[in-house]
Formats: C-alpha cells, structure tokens, sequence
C-alpha cells in the first residue's frame, strides 16, 4: 500500500496544469488592399520567470524537500511563479562528535503546485564504525524520492487570510546496508514516510512559522531501518519552524524534529537546530547552523555543524 500511495502523489504531479492564460481575441480581419493582419498583442508566457519574492523558495533539507534543513515545508521549491517551472540542486555536510552526513540532490518546482525531488543520503560512521564492529568509515547510504503537492492556500499571495499554505507529500526511502539494519533491530531497510505541512508567512512582519506532522516507521531519518523490536508500525511525529527575515537577503531560524523510537538497542531523540540563511541571488543561498541531533547509534551528544550551498532558479 506505502508503494501505491507514493505513485498516486506522483501521478498528481503529472497531471497538475498551470492556470489558463486569458483567452486571445480574434485578430482584426486583414485589409484586402494591404494583406496586412494587424499583430497580436499577448506577449508568451515565459516559463521559468524566477517570479516568487527572493527566500520564499526556502533551502533544501536533508531529504531533499524545500523547507529548512530538517523540517520540511508547505512551500514548493524554486522560485517558479504559477505559471513557470523552477529547480535546484543542493550540497549538504553535518559534521558531528562521531558522525558525518552527507546529502546531496535536486528537485523541481512545477507551477508553484507540485514538487518533485531526490537526495542521496551518506552518513559516515568514522571512528565510531570500528567501535561499533563495522569497520572505520563504514558508511550508510539512502536513496529519498520525494512528491509534494500543494492543496489549500498561498503563503505569498493570501495574506489577508488565516489559513496557511497547506501541502501534502510522501518519500519514499531505501537504505543500502538491509542485512545491518535489520541486525540492529528494524524491520526493514526500505519505507514510506507521508506528512501534511502548513505554512504561514507573514510579510508585513518578516517571518515564517511552519508544522509539519509526519507519518513514519524511520528510525534516525531511515538511516537505521524502518520499524523495529521495541515498536513497530508508523507513528506521528513533528516538525515545526520558526524563521525570520533580518534583511531582504538573510534569514535566522529554529527548527525542531521529534523522532521514532523503535530500536532496543539504541535510544532515538529529538533533532533542532538554529540557522542563518543568506540569499545573495534568487539562483545561489548558503546555509549554516548549529545542529544537536540527541544521541544516535548509542553515542550520546551528537551536536555540531551544519552546512548547505543550493543553485537554482
């Protein structure tokens, strides 16, 4: 079911439309004498305008979706107005006590409605994976295909309403290392992850407030598993964020995640983070953050440095 969930949201993006230009009149009738039609006066629509206001395109999580670094947003990525397509791609490195992450990817804005994206996940173990019996720099790797399709609102547009901009999407993950994951706990090395996002920005003041609730069986993102020995099944959890806007150009935040705790062997806690976002362009925005992911893989204090460079339009 998790797999025909995740294809009807792509289905969704495929048959999304952007919204009819206003219809053309009929040219005048050409002068017999002359031959001469008189010519048309509607300018083409230009598809990849760059139209959203500069920041509202957000950066590039962890996993690919437009959000902050680890809360994933209502908004759609790129800065592609309704009636254009944006993309972009994006660099990411945690470095932690014991740990490294590594996220790269790209994803597409399709008239501000629907998002496509993909990460490639690599979580380097170091020393730590010797400790652990798994060899120095023994490294995880996950694959995230994400669909994401706005539903309700304009978190740009709509400002004299109340109701956020709420999206809807789905990941699906697959982990490479099936037979460790499952040997530490989990179920299985592959999964589903669906959520409901709402965000709501408010210009006249500068800021941005974000809750995501998302519906997983992931232990630590996917990265260990999904499901496990001490729970199982998909449980809620929750993202939220709170972003302002000092200058046009930078952008502080919080951001927290609560996570799954399924493994015996290996407590999962809440993720946050603090972030200053600059955005010299509309096409380039660079993303650095204190980061303290709780304990993971039984190395308690895992807090550090987070850095992300995204390109786009």
């Amino acid at each position: 079911m998790r797999y025909i969930a995740l294809g009807c949201a792509l289905a969704a993006a495929l048959v999304v439309q952007s919204p009819v230009a206003a219809e053309q009149s009929a040219p005048p009738a050409a002068d017999p004498k002359t031959s001469v039609a008189a010519d048309s006066t509607i300018a083409p629509i230009d598809r990849f305008d760059s139209g959203k206001l500069l920041a509202t395109g957000g950066v590039s999580t962890v996993e690919g979706s437009g959000g902050g670094g680890i809360a994933t947003w209502a908004l759609i990525t790129s800065y592609g107005s309704r009636d254009a397509i944006g993309a972009n791609a994006h660099a990411t490195y945690i470095t932690l006590p014991d740990f490294e992450l590594r996220s790269y990817g790209a994803a597409i804005g399709v008239f501000d409605r629907v998002e496509l994206s993909f990460a490639r996940q690599e979580f380097d173990t170091g020393n730590t994976g010797a400790r652990l019996g798994l060899g120095k720099g023994f490294t995880f790797k996950q694959d995230v295909v994400g669909a994401k399709v706005r539903v309700l609102g304009d978190a740009i547009y709509e400002q004299d309403r109340w109701l956020p901009q709420i999206s809807i999407g789905a990941q699906w993950k697959r982990n490479n290392q099936e037979a460790i994951v499952k040997a530490v706990g989990a179920k299985d090395n592959s999964g589903v992850d669906y959520y409901i996002a709402a965000s709501k920005l408010f210009l006249d003041s500068s800021f941005l407030l974000n809750t995501t609730i998302r519906f997983t069986e992931a232990n630590q993102m996917g990265l260990l598993g999904f499901g496990g020995n001490k729970n199982d099944g998909y449980h809620a959890t929750f993202e939220g964020s709170l972003a302002a806007l000092l200058s046009r150009n930078l952008a502080v935040g919080v951001e927290l995640r609560t996570q799954n705790d399924h493994l015996q062997f290996a407590k999962q806690e809440r993720w946050m983070d603090v972030f200053v976002a600059y955005f010299p362009t509309k096409n380039v925005s660079f993303t650095a953050a204190f980061v303290d992911l709780g304990t993971i893989a039984l190395q308690q204090r895992q807090r550090g440095g987070y850095f992300s460079l995204q390109v786009g339009f």
